[in-house]
């Protein structure tokens, strides 16, 4: 599948109820094998996803499944030190420091570190082989399908301690897409890098709360985050849920994982431990339906009983950098020809996106204020 999309403008200026109607997001449990194939789980775990929103798997990959991942995100900060050492940014490259410690210190020097290193979105070889991992695709198929596609929207989550860029609100994944995408479902493995608690900032989900299929009103942006925040009580009122009877928190062991539907309440906890909760969030849906990325990155194949997959066109998906793309498309760049030539700073420590947009803006802070600014002449220097 191609992994350019057309590019929709969009305006999402005068936000009234209207502008985001209550679409139902029916979704119907495909039926289940009766011989399980590697690593799918039992019916009746597959029935609590479909009725709850949301599955804990405590145990599920080997120890040598997630090393290289492990090993992979030691590299992406090891050249994130150097970046910022031979930018002068820093002054010691800490690498006496392991990968629960490093980024800690490299970011009490250069504050935002963590948020270079999020928009730059690497998807390395290890992220690859864990997201087209044959037993999670199995399992995949129990939720979606035998049609498999990785979504547009992955994530490398570097929550470094009592840091507020690093702990998200509650709020819908589907609140941050397009609403061409709010009946599909989009099945997310939430997967830690070590033992996930409520100390190092676990999850929170609203059991249930998937269930009325509906995106409830969000706000933009909370604290000093570019992150859309959940409103509460529309939530409680559309969703019929109790926010503090509904809430499940959900430990993950290392070799485990969290699976949610796109629709579910959920949040991360503050990191109050002295470590980095490292994690990745990965996503993936029918690939014959919009992913509702505004047009800006479409997702990757990774398996098809139509047209069977030999294999995974990661190149073509990695030429498109989402987080560029959604920085652009803020900026209102017109001329596709020229976006090349757009200055990058790779030290912003500023993250926008067309979510930003759809939203009534409530709260603003350094994101929002690049967002709003965005006819200012350091919007595009082409």
């Amino acid at each position: 599948m191609s992994h350019e999309a057309k590019k929709v403008k969009l305006d999402y200026s005068g936000f009234s109820d209207d502008t985001h109607p209550e679409v139902f997001n029916i979704q119907a449990m495909p039926k289940q094998p009766e011989n399980l194939k590697a690593g799918q789980l039992l019916y009746s775990q597959i029935k609590q996803y479909f009725e709850k929103g949301f599955l804990l798997v405590p145990k599920f990959f080997e120890e040598e499944e997630l090393e290289p991942v492990r090993k992979s995100v030691e590299k992406l900060v090891d050249d994130l030190a150097q970046m910022l050492y031979d930018g002068g940014k820093i002054k010691n490259l800490y690498k006496e420091h392991g990968l629960f410690q490093r980024l800690i210190r490299i970011e009490k020097e250069f504050p935002g570190a963590n948020i270079i290193l999020h928009k730059q979105g690497q998807l390395t070889e290890a992220f690859q082989t864990l997201w087209s991992n044959e037993r999670l695709l199995n399992v995949v198929e129990q939720l979606i399908g035998p049609e498999i596609a990785g979504h547009p929207v992955w994530n490398l989550r570097t929550k470094t301690p009592q840091n507020e860029a690093t702990t998200v609100p509650w709020h819908q994944d589907s609140a941050y897409l397009d609403n061409d995408s709010y009946n599909v479902l989009q099945a997310t493995a939430w997967i830690p890098l070590l033992d996930a608690n409520e100390k190092n900032g676990c999850m929170e989900v609203i059991s249930g709360g998937h269930l009325p299929g509906k995106v409830v009103r969000h706000t933009c942006c909370w604290g000093e985050t570019w992150y859309v925040v959940m409103d509460e009580q529309d939530a409680a009122e559309k969703l019929n849920v109790d926010f503090v009877k509904d809430k499940v928190l959900c430990p993950v062991p290392y070799g485990g994982m969290l699976l949610i539907n796109n629709m579910i309440p959920h949040r991360s906890l503050n990191n109050i431990s002295d470590e980095i909760r490292w994690s990745l969030d990965l996503r993936w849906q029918n690939p014959e339906k919009p992913v509702g990325f505004y047009g800006l990155k479409e997702g990757v194949l990774m398996r098809s009983a139509k047209n069977p997959v030999t294999k995974i066109d990661w190149e073509g998906f990695n030429k498109v950098d989402r987080h560029r793309e959604a920085d652009l498309d803020c900026k209102l760049i017109e001329l596709p020809e020229k976006k090349d030539k757009v200055e990058h700073d790779p030290f912003d420590t500023i993250i926008v996106g067309p979510w930003m947009k759809k939203w009534e803006m409530t709260h603003t802070n350094r994101h929002t204020d690049r967002l709003t600014s965005r006819n200012d002449s350091t919007w595009h220097k082409a």
